[in-house]
């Protein structure tokens, strides 16, 4: 393994660890494109360093209380349902399609991302709120989940931003809700794709321990970078790895 997918696998998980969003959108590519590893057997294995990277932050912010696991319950149940049905459209669809399709995610995130947003209180919000209705978080957790098993993302990206709408959390609380139900989504669309592919294990449970040591370092640098620079540094990465996937893909 060089040195260049050593880094991407910390990088992976650094980002989820500051963020709660975002690392795995690099993950597909890093294993592709640096890994050299198929795209269709690429994919179980992006959700499993996502999941594993995903639980060691959830556990960590559990600890702290920055978890709400009513707000969580919805989103991950039919995130879990929703990464199952979207595991059986993956081997329908060839790998040039994935590729590109995955490329213009990346960009439609990065996009997002570049936006102004409105400042969130990291302490602002609280788990005893009435949440809103069933069906609205329900269809948020769906089609997060579908986007997971599909295409072997956390769908932290869209997860954050629902959670902060939907669940009324603080920022704190979203992130580490959001961590929890990447890991939940990734385990079943994981589980979905096992027996489907080749998983090359010792690869797997390297990367997996590489973007687990970066969560953790995301984690406890969390709150010394601002949030605004990060998100902003985070996309143009997105926008240029989503550029050259695309190209690559095209070419």
């Amino acid at each position: 393994m060089g040195v260049l997918v050593i880094a991407g696998a910390v990088m992976i998980g650094l980002t989820l660890g500051l963020t709660g969003a975002g690392g795995s959108i690099v993950t597909l590519p890093v294993l592709v494109y640096l890994g050299g590893i198929a795209p269709a057997d690429a994919v179980p294995l992006s959700l499993l360093v996502v999941g594993s990277a995903a639980l060691t932050g959830s556990l960590h912010r559990w600890r702290k209380g920055e978890i709400c696991f009513p707000s969580s319950a919805v989103f991950a149940v039919t995130g879990m349902v929703g990464a199952a049905l979207g595991a059986l459209v993956t081997p329908l669809v060839g790998p040039l399609v994935l590729m590109v399709l995955f490329a213009i995610l990346m960009l439609v995130v990065a996009i997002f991302m570049l936006l102004p947003k409105k400042h969130t209180d990291p302490e602002s919000g609280h788990c005893d709120l009435p949440p809103p209705s069933f069906l609205s978080r329900a269809l948020a957790g769906g089609a997060v989940g579908v986007l997971t098993g599909f295409i072997g993302v956390g769908g932290g990206f869209l997860l954050v931003p629902a959670l902060l709408k939907f669940g009324r959390l603080g920022l704190r609380q979203t992130i580490g809700t959001s961590l929890a139900i990447i890991f939940f989504n990734s385990v079943a669309g994981f589980l979905s794709h096992l027996g489907a592919t080749e998983i090359d294990w010792p690869v797997a449970l390297l990367f997996s321990s590489l973007a687990c040591l970066g969560v953790l370092v995301g984690t406890r640098l969390a709150g010394l970078i601002p949030p605004d620079r990060l998100r902003q540094g985070f996309a143009v990465m997105v926008m240029l790895i989503g550029l050259s996937v695309l190209w690559s893909s095209l070419r």
